[in-house]
């Protein structure tokens, strides 16, 4: 591959072929435990033949090479080794922004990069991103103008803010999903983690608690995804299987805490779950909400869970059924260390993940089909519905502004219309 002539780091230094190898090798590097390493466990080695020109070379055949490989982005060698947590602090880039300051919990501010030659120059003078995790708060600076666009509307003021912006849901792989603890009893039993999904009224809940912004799970994928491929099992609601299988599991009295973020819509949700499986006969669940970080480091870190409901969305990093399937189902992360379930099927599973990886287009296609059915029927980690997620912006005031099928909104050519 060969690098943009011109190109330059916000620092102004140029970017070159070194700077290219050093930030792959440095995401590759088992000791610096990077997130994004999980994502390229195809690149073998990456070298420099010259002062334009990169060279990968790849463990075996991967298709989506292409896409996947922006996962990682290039960063100046020089100031990233001297000093790596101040980089961190500040990391310096080559895009249309260049950031300017970052406050925890109060704001970024970047300004736009003069001497960016790419295809995608900023459109605006600067940027300051808010950072407002109140949902309240995010509806009164859009309606106030103190912000032009938000993420994550509530639904409840989706309807209200329709008369000041543009308010679109946009279909996303955002998911709720059920996570059982299957080392304990009766959790490792299939057949009672089946039987907890079909006694959820997921229509309901979808309808009272969200509006209608979310469809059912009846794959991994969400229903318009390009590898969308409906799953073995489909869990419509049904409490009589549910008691049957539980019967069936020599299950009779089923009594669980089922532990939840305190993400707002997560909060909305959890009572009308707790609602469908408390008419199951013999079933009794109660709730609790915890911080994110607390509840995955003090709760199920140490396996001290027995089902856990949560959002996920891996699509940030990309899209594709290999990347989304791996976030959770590859490796240990997620399905040795916080599901617990280390089955013979979990090595079927990571079989599959690994063969699938490797394979052509049409015979991925296959096996994605195969891993789908596994883990609906498996169901260790699965969800329960996708979210559709609502943006809202000022149409008057920003041009070229689209709402993403993911988290978070995209200022990439977008302008003011003043």
């Amino acid at each position: 591959m060969t690098i943009r002539e011109g190109a330059k780091f916000h620092n102004g230094a140029p970017v070159t072929t070194d700077d290219v190898v050093y930030s792959f090798t440095r995401v590759m590097d088992p000791a610096n435990k990077s997130l994004f390493s999980q994502f390229i466990p195809f690149i073998k080695d990456v070298k420099a033949l010259d002062a334009k020109t990169v060279e990968f070379s790849l463990k075996y055949p991967f298709p989506g090479f292409g896409p996947r490989i922006s996962v990682v982005k290039v960063v100046p060698k020089a100031l990233a080794s001297a000093d790596q947590k101040g980089f961190d602090a500040k990391p310096v880039g080559s895009g249309p922004y260049k950031l300017i300051s970052a406050v925890k919990d109060d704001k970024i501010v970047f300004e736009a990069f003069a001497d960016y030659n790419g295809p995608k120059p900023a459109l605006a003078k600067g940027m300051t991103w808010l950072l407002l995790s109140d949902a309240a708060a995010r509806v009164t600076a859009v309606q106030s103008g103190r912000v032009q666009a938000i993420e994550d509307v509530p639904y409840l003021d989706m309807d209200g803010l329709k008369s000041k912006t543009r308010v679109e849901s946009v279909q996303s792989f955002g998911m709720l999903f059920l996570m059982f603890n299957c080392a304990k009893a009766p959790f490792d039993n299939k057949l009672v983690r089946q039987a907890l999904h079909y006694g959820l009224d997921k229509d309901a809940i979808i309808k009272k608690a969200l509006f209608g912004n979310a469809k059912a799970a009846s794959s991994y994928f969400q229903e318009g995804h390009p590898d969308y491929v409906k799953a073995k099992n489909v869990y419509g609601y049904d409490p009589q299987k549910a008691a049957d299988l539980l019967k069936q599991a020599g299950v009779s009295n089923l009594e669980f805490e089922l532990l939840t973020t305190d993400t707002a819509w997560v909060k909305d949700v959890a009572p009308l779950m707790l609602e469908s499986w408390n008419k199951i006969p013999g079933v009794k669940v109660t709730a609790k909400n915890l911080q994110s970080g607390a509840l995955y480091s003090d709760r199920v870190g140490k396996a001290d869970f027995s089902v856990v409901a949560a959002p996920g969305d891996p699509s940030v990093f990309g899209n594709d059924a290999d990347l989304l399937l791996s976030w959770f189902y590859s490796g240990a992360t997620w399905m040795a260390k916080r599901a617990y379930w280390t089955t013979p099927e979990s090595a079927t599973l990571q079989g599959l993940m690994d063969k699938g990886s490797q394979a052509a287009a049409a015979d991925a296609k296959k096996i994605t089909g195969q891993i789908v059915d596994l883990v609906s029927d498996e169901v260790p980690l699965y969800p329960l519905f996708h979210r559709q997620l609502p943006s809202a912006w000022d149409e008057k005031k920003l041009s070229g502004f689209k709402p993403l099928p993911t988290t978070g909104l995209s200022f990439i050519g977008v302008g003011r219309t003043s």
